[in-house]
């Protein structure tokens, strides 16, 4: 079982705006048939692990749920999926580890972690093994930061970059145990 990230950040580090907003993503045109390798990713998971905030983002986006594969949504306060989710997602709480206990037993074996706070807390309990960092060429200025503090670093290593549109420059490292 692994656990992978696989996010875009501005190239100050942030992955939403001062406001919380995503708009800033399409920034950068995503031509058709190019999706910066996703596609490739998401079959190498079981399903997304989100928390809610993500989640609500994502439900905000009106299009349905948009992944080829289940959600386990984290909230202590949600409990109901919205209309048209309910096929496609359920929700837990937990420690990380639990977490991935919890897919384990629904027979899923390598999980997409999103969400900032998701992946600080799965980093955090060191439970990332993988990630996909693409860097949007666009300086946010504020709003949240991917990392968060660690009261251990992690070394990770790099498995190789590549430009992806021509702009964007993605980044794929391997936790190194």
């Amino acid at each position: 079982m692994s656990n992978f990230v696989f996010i875009a950040t501005s190239l100050d580090g942030f992955i939403s705006a001062p406001d919380g907003g995503l708009d800033w993503l399409e920034t950068v045109p995503n031509p058709e048939g190019e999706d910066g390798g996703f596609g490739a990713f998401m079959e190498r998971v079981d399903a997304v692990v989100m928390g809610r905030v993500t989640f609500e983002a994502v439900v905000g986006f009106g299009v349905g749920w948009p992944y080829p594969k289940p959600g386990i949504i984290l909230s202590s306060t949600m409990d109901t999926a919205p209309e048209g989710f309910e096929e496609h997602v359920s929700f837990a709480t937990g420690t990380p580890g639990e977490i991935v206990e919890l897919a384990s037993r629904k027979g899923f074996g390598n999980l997409y972690i999103d969400g900032g706070k998701t992946i600080q807390r799965f980093l955090e309990d060191d439970l990332i093994d993988e990630m996909t960092i693409t860097e949007i060429p666009l300086l946010l200025g504020g709003g949240s930061k991917l990392f968060g503090e660690l009261a251990q670093s992690r070394v990770f290593e790099l498995l190789g970059a590549e430009t992806v549109q021509g702009q964007l420059l993605q980044k794929r490292y391997r936790r190194k145990r």
